[in-house]
Protein backbone atom coordinates (compact mmCIF):
# COMPACT_ATOMS: atom_id res chain seq x y z
CA UNK A 1 0.00 0.00 0.00
CA UNK A 2 2.83 2.39 0.87
CA UNK A 3 4.51 1.67 -2.48
CA UNK A 4 1.34 2.78 -4.30
CA UNK A 5 1.25 5.98 -2.26
CA UNK A 6 4.89 6.74 -3.02
CA UNK A 7 4.46 6.10 -6.75
CA UNK A 8 1.46 8.43 -6.73
CA UNK A 9 3.54 11.13 -5.00
CA UNK A 10 6.37 10.70 -7.54
CA UNK A 11 3.93 11.02 -10.46
CA UNK A 12 2.09 13.96 -8.94
CA UNK A 13 5.21 15.91 -7.97
CA UNK A 14 6.71 15.13 -11.38
CA UNK A 15 3.66 16.76 -12.96
CA UNK A 16 3.93 19.71 -10.57
CA UNK A 17 7.65 20.10 -11.22
CA UNK A 18 7.18 19.88 -14.97
CA UNK A 19 4.14 22.10 -15.38
CA UNK A 20 5.40 25.45 -14.26
CA UNK A 21 8.63 26.40 -15.98
CA UNK A 22 8.90 29.91 -17.37
CA UNK A 23 11.24 28.54 -20.08
CA UNK A 24 8.19 27.34 -21.99
CA UNK A 25 7.04 30.94 -22.39
CA UNK A 26 3.88 31.00 -20.29
CA UNK A 27 4.93 33.92 -18.07
CA UNK A 28 4.45 34.26 -14.33
CA UNK A 29 0.67 34.55 -14.57
CA UNK A 30 0.62 31.31 -16.53
CA UNK A 31 3.03 29.72 -14.05
CA UNK A 32 0.74 30.66 -11.15
CA UNK A 33 -2.26 29.03 -12.81
CA UNK A 34 -0.18 26.02 -13.90
CA UNK A 35 0.75 25.33 -10.28
CA UNK A 36 -2.79 25.78 -9.02
CA UNK A 37 -4.43 23.73 -11.76
CA UNK A 38 -1.84 20.98 -11.42
CA UNK A 39 -2.55 20.57 -7.71
CA UNK A 40 -6.30 20.78 -8.31
CA UNK A 41 -6.31 18.11 -11.00
CA UNK A 42 -3.79 15.86 -9.24
CA UNK A 43 -5.87 16.03 -6.05
CA UNK A 44 -8.74 14.43 -7.91
CA UNK A 45 -6.43 11.98 -9.73
CA UNK A 46 -4.33 10.68 -6.84
CA UNK A 47 -5.87 12.16 -3.69
CA UNK A 48 -7.62 8.88 -2.95
CA UNK A 49 -4.30 7.04 -3.19
CA UNK A 50 -1.73 9.16 -1.39
CA UNK A 51 -3.59 12.25 -0.24
CA UNK A 52 -1.80 14.24 -2.98
CA UNK A 53 0.71 16.06 -0.78
CA UNK A 54 3.31 16.73 -3.53
CA UNK A 55 5.18 18.89 -1.03
CA UNK A 56 7.37 18.09 2.01
CA UNK A 57 5.90 21.09 3.84
CA UNK A 58 2.41 19.63 3.40
CA UNK A 59 3.59 16.20 4.55
CA UNK A 60 5.21 17.66 7.67
CA UNK A 61 2.15 19.79 8.40
CA UNK A 62 -0.26 16.87 8.07
CA UNK A 63 2.01 14.66 10.17
CA UNK A 64 2.16 17.25 12.97
CA UNK A 65 -1.63 17.62 12.76
CA UNK A 66 -2.02 13.86 13.17
CA UNK A 67 -3.52 13.40 9.71
CA UNK A 68 -0.96 10.81 8.54
CA UNK A 69 1.35 8.18 10.13
CA UNK A 70 4.71 9.68 11.14
CA UNK A 71 6.51 6.60 9.75
CA UNK A 72 5.38 7.53 6.22
CA UNK A 73 6.66 11.11 6.32
CA UNK A 74 10.29 10.50 5.28
CA UNK A 75 9.41 8.08 2.42
CA UNK A 76 6.86 10.63 1.18
CA UNK A 77 9.45 13.43 1.20
CA UNK A 78 11.97 11.28 -0.68
CA UNK A 79 9.35 10.33 -3.28
CA UNK A 80 8.32 13.96 -3.71
CA UNK A 81 11.91 15.05 -4.23
CA UNK A 82 12.46 12.33 -6.84
CA UNK A 83 9.30 13.45 -8.63
CA UNK A 84 10.41 17.09 -8.58
CA UNK A 85 13.79 16.22 -10.12
CA UNK A 86 12.16 14.08 -12.83
CA UNK A 87 9.71 16.89 -13.65
CA UNK A 88 12.48 19.48 -14.00
CA UNK A 89 14.52 17.09 -16.16
CA UNK A 90 11.51 16.53 -18.43
CA UNK A 91 11.06 20.28 -18.93
CA UNK A 92 14.78 20.66 -19.66
CA UNK A 93 14.59 17.87 -22.23
CA UNK A 94 11.73 19.70 -23.97
CA UNK A 95 13.25 23.19 -23.65
CA UNK A 96 16.62 22.28 -25.22
CA UNK A 97 14.77 21.33 -28.39
CA UNK A 98 14.17 25.02 -29.16
CA UNK A 99 16.89 26.74 -31.16
CA UNK A 100 18.73 29.33 -29.11
CA UNK A 101 17.58 27.97 -25.75
CA UNK A 102 19.80 28.79 -22.80
CA UNK A 103 19.11 27.76 -19.23
CA UNK A 104 20.22 31.25 -18.19
CA UNK A 105 22.05 32.67 -15.18
CA UNK A 106 19.83 35.45 -13.77
CA UNK A 107 17.26 35.66 -11.01
CA UNK A 108 14.63 32.97 -11.30
CA UNK A 109 16.70 30.96 -13.78
CA UNK A 110 14.75 27.82 -14.73
CA UNK A 111 12.26 28.47 -11.92
CA UNK A 112 14.92 28.54 -9.19
CA UNK A 113 14.28 30.60 -6.06
CA UNK A 114 16.46 33.13 -4.30
CA UNK A 115 17.01 36.44 -2.55
CA UNK A 116 19.08 39.52 -3.35
CA UNK A 117 20.42 39.00 -6.87
CA UNK A 118 18.46 35.72 -6.96
CA UNK A 119 15.16 37.52 -6.33
CA UNK A 120 13.27 38.60 -9.47
CA UNK A 121 12.79 42.08 -7.99
CA UNK A 122 15.75 42.25 -5.60
CA UNK A 123 14.21 41.51 -2.20
CA UNK A 124 16.54 40.88 0.76
CA UNK A 125 17.05 37.51 2.44
CA UNK A 126 14.92 38.54 5.45
CA UNK A 127 12.04 39.65 3.21
CA UNK A 128 12.24 36.50 1.11
CA UNK A 129 12.40 34.24 4.16
CA UNK A 130 9.39 36.01 5.68
CA UNK A 131 7.43 35.68 2.43
CA UNK A 132 8.18 31.96 2.08
CA UNK A 133 7.32 31.17 5.72
CA UNK A 134 4.10 33.22 5.73
CA UNK A 135 2.85 31.97 2.36
CA UNK A 136 3.67 28.35 3.21
CA UNK A 137 1.81 28.73 6.50
CA UNK A 138 -1.25 30.14 4.73
CA UNK A 139 -1.14 27.28 2.20
CA UNK A 140 -1.09 24.71 5.00
CA UNK A 141 -3.92 26.58 6.76
CA UNK A 142 -6.01 26.29 3.57
CA UNK A 143 -5.22 22.58 3.20
CA UNK A 144 -6.01 21.72 6.82
CA UNK A 145 -9.29 23.64 6.66
CA UNK A 146 -10.39 22.34 3.27
CA UNK A 147 -9.66 18.70 4.17
CA UNK A 148 -11.24 18.79 7.62
CA UNK A 149 -14.03 16.25 8.06
CA UNK A 150 -16.44 19.12 8.76
CA UNK A 151 -15.69 20.81 5.41
CA UNK A 152 -17.95 20.13 2.40
CA UNK A 153 -16.99 16.72 0.98
CA UNK A 154 -15.44 16.52 -2.47
CA UNK A 155 -14.55 20.20 -2.85
CA UNK A 156 -11.15 20.36 -1.14
CA UNK A 157 -9.10 20.47 -4.40
CA UNK A 158 -10.80 23.72 -5.47
CA UNK A 159 -9.74 25.99 -2.58
CA UNK A 160 -6.35 24.26 -2.40
CA UNK A 161 -5.64 24.77 -6.12
CA UNK A 162 -6.96 28.33 -6.14
CA UNK A 163 -5.08 29.08 -2.92
CA UNK A 164 -1.82 27.91 -4.49
CA UNK A 165 -2.52 30.08 -7.54
CA UNK A 166 -3.05 33.12 -5.31
CA UNK A 167 0.10 32.40 -3.32
CA UNK A 168 2.14 32.23 -6.53
CA UNK A 169 0.69 35.47 -7.84
CA UNK A 170 1.90 37.13 -4.63
CA UNK A 171 5.20 35.31 -4.19
CA UNK A 172 6.76 34.94 -7.64
CA UNK A 173 7.93 38.58 -7.81
CA UNK A 174 9.54 38.21 -4.38
CA UNK A 175 11.44 34.89 -4.46
CA UNK A 176 10.18 33.25 -7.66
CA UNK A 177 8.27 31.29 -5.00
CA UNK A 178 8.96 27.88 -3.62
CA UNK A 179 6.64 26.92 -0.72
CA UNK A 180 7.69 23.44 -1.88
CA UNK A 181 11.27 22.18 -1.33
CA UNK A 182 10.72 19.12 -3.54
CA UNK A 183 9.58 21.18 -6.53
CA UNK A 184 12.47 23.63 -6.04
CA UNK A 185 15.18 20.96 -5.78
CA UNK A 186 14.89 19.76 -9.39
CA UNK A 187 15.57 23.12 -11.11
CA UNK A 188 18.35 23.91 -8.64
CA UNK A 189 20.15 20.65 -9.44
CA UNK A 190 19.80 21.23 -13.18
CA UNK A 191 21.05 24.82 -13.03
CA UNK A 192 24.03 23.76 -10.92
CA UNK A 193 24.80 20.83 -13.24
CA UNK A 194 24.61 22.86 -16.45
CA UNK A 195 26.24 26.10 -15.24
CA UNK A 196 29.32 27.23 -17.12
CA UNK A 197 32.09 27.25 -14.53
CA UNK A 198 34.83 28.18 -17.02
CA UNK A 199 36.93 31.13 -15.80
CA UNK A 200 37.21 34.10 -18.19
CA UNK A 201 40.45 34.43 -20.12
CA UNK A 202 42.42 37.54 -19.14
Amino acid sequence: MLVKKLLAEIIGTNHLGGDAKVQLGIGFLGVSFAFGLTVLTMAYAIGHISGCHLNPAVTVGLTVAGRMPAAEAIPYIIAQTIGGVIGAAAIYLIAIGKEGFSIGTGAGTFATNGFGLGSPTGYTMVSCLAAEVILTAFFLFIILGATDKRAPAGFAPLPIGLGLTLIHLIGIPITNLSVNPARSTGPTILVAATANHTLPVE
